[in-house]
Order: C-alpha cells, then sequence, then structure tokens
C-alpha cells in the first residue's frame, strides 16, 4: 500500500506492444494505488499522452508505427511528463540517445515488475505531482521566471521579457536552483533531483550548467548558475 509520503492516484501510462508485459506491470502498479492506461503502438501512446495527460510514461523503444524515441522526442516537445524508457537494448548509446532526449529513467528487460514500481514511485516524488503542494506551477527569482506546467522559461533582460530555449535537463536545472535561489545547491543534490538515478556522474551536471550559462550569456545575463568552488552551484538573480 502507498505511503502518505507517495503520490497517490497518479495516472501512468503504460506504452508497450507486449499485452503480457503491459498486463504485468498494470497489475503491480495497480496493487501500489496506481492508475494504469495501455497504449499498444506509438501513435497511440501520443493520442493517448495528449488525451489523458498521465503524471508518468514508463515507454518501450521497439514499438510498431512510431519507435520509443520519436515519442519520447515528442512528449519533451510538449512539456515534462516523467518518462521511464522499457527495453531489450541494454548499450550505453542507447542509454544515452534516451537521457538526451530527456528520459527520466531507463530500465532493461527483462526486469523485476516489483523494481519497475519502485522507480515509478521515486520519479512521481520527484516529478511535479509529487511536489505540487510544495511549491507553485511559477517560479520567479530575481529576473528568472519559470513555469513548470507548461515547461517554459524566461528572463527580463533591459525591461524585455526574453524566452530561453531549454533541453529538458537544463530546465530541470534551471527550476531547482530557482527555488532557493540563495542555496548553494551540491552537485550531488543536483544529480539526484534532475538526473535520472544511476545513469550519471557529477561532471555531466558541470557540462549541463556550462551549456545553461552560454545560453543565458547569449541572453545577456552575465554570472549565472553561479559556480562555488569545491561546493556546487547556486542561482545569481540578473541584474
Amino acid at each position: 500500500m502507498p505511503t502518505a509520503a507517495e503520490p497517490l492516484n497518479a495516472l501512468v501510462l503504460i506504452a508497450e506492444d507486449e499485452t503480457e508485459i503491459a498486463e504485468i506491470l498494470a497489475a503491480y502498479l495497480g496493487r501500489s494505488g496506481l492508475r494504469t492506461a495501455h497504449a499498444r503502438d506509438g501513435r497511440e501512446a501520443l493520442a493517448l499522452h495528449l488525451s489523458l495527460k498521465p503524471d508518468l510514461v514508463l515507454l518501450d523503444v521497439l514499438m510498431p508505427r512510431l519507435d520509443g524515441w520519436k515519442v519520447l522526442s515528442e512528449i519533451r516537445h510538449r512539456g515534462q511528463t516523467p518518462v521511464i524508457m522499457l527495453t531489450a537494448m541494454d548499450q550505453d548509446i542507447d542509454k544515452l540517445t534516451g537521457l538526451r532526449i530527456g528520459a527520466d529513467d531507463y530500465v532493461v528487460k527483462p526486469f523485476n515488475p516489483a523494481e519497475v514500481v519502485a522507480r515509478v514511485q521515486v520519479v512521481l516524488r520527484r516529478s511535479r505531482f509529487g511536489r505540487a503542494a510544495e511549491a507553485p506551477p511559477v517560479l520567479r527569482a530575481g529576473a528568472f521566471e519559470i513555469d513548470r506546467e507548461n515547461h517554459e522559461a524566461a528572463v527580463l533582460v533591459d525591461g524585455r521579457r526574453r524566452p530561453l530555449n531549454l533541453t529538458a535537463t537544463e530546465f530541470r536545472l534551471l527550476a531547482c536552483l530557482a527555488q532557493a535561489p540563495r542555496r548553494v545547491h551540491t552537485r550531488e543534490e543536483l544529480l539526484a533531483s534532475c538526473l535520472p538515478e544511476g545513469e550519471a556522474q557529477e561532471r555531466t551536471v558541470d557540462s549541463h550548467l556550462s551549456k545553461l550559462r552560454r545560453k543565458l550569456e547569449a541572453c545577456g545575463v552575465t554570472g549565472s548558475p553561479h559556480s562555488i568552488r569545491g561546493v556546487g552551484y547556486r542561482l545569481a538573480a540578473a541584474e
């Protein structure tokens, strides 16, 4: 049974063309208090994602009509719905592809359904669904405005609102820093909060934040995010 700390009644969309696997996952998720819907191919997955607005998607890579990479790319184009990839492919390049497009986690078949449920619960608690009561959908920190509901970020420079074109990971990092803009966030914290478990190293955080900083500099914002040597990062509000 789910505890009070776990997200209740979240809707999980299972995009999986193998009916037996989908039914097993649905049964395990149901026992944990989670609702499920099933898509049998990539196009149906996108249609159900649009109509049902699930809280998380379990997404198989090798599906008919539209593969998981294309489905994931479109979901990321639409917003920040958490996505856990399900696949029989165990190559590092496949994992990196999913993470680069914006997957939140990656599970290789054959898997233990109980482990999948545990990962779903972790990602849900980390997502907007699990944090809805903790912070407003639109964060404002200095000149930054971050709309987590619609996955949009902007910065006010010289009286002009300039939208930011960010990747899913850059957006998560910026939103995390903006929640406590004066506090220094360690790399370990940012790694745990914004990147998938076990799939990245601390230097990956530096790389993403470096790219974020360059995008901000292109908009006229300098020194943000601000690096604290040997500790981590904080959001330096634009002047």
